[in-house]
């Protein structure tokens, strides 16, 4: 396992478990809302188009995010 990574590293379908939020003020507080923290699973379900946003899985949510932000959560991939 590479704990060397952020989560637009990931393929989509591959999953990982948060290791580090490393945003401040609103970013951050706005991906804990979302149920971002650390120790969570989360999974990649799409990469958009043309670097566009991710869709990525915490639990049963669905969220679409920046690429700049997920930049921003070090996770470790989930090895089979």
């Amino acid at each position: 396992m590479d704990s060397n990574l952020n989560l637009n590293s990931l393929k989509e379908g591959e999953s990982a478990i948060i290791r580090a939020i490393s945003a401040e003020g609103a970013l951050y507080h706005r991906l804990v809302g979302l149920g971002f923290r650390v120790g969570k699973a989360i999974a990649v379900v799409r990469h958009g188009r043309f670097k566009g946003p991710l869709q990525v899985r915490i639990g049963n949510t669905d969220i679409i995010m920046r690429r700049s932000d997920a930049e921003r959560i070090r996770v470790i991939a989930k090895t089979a």
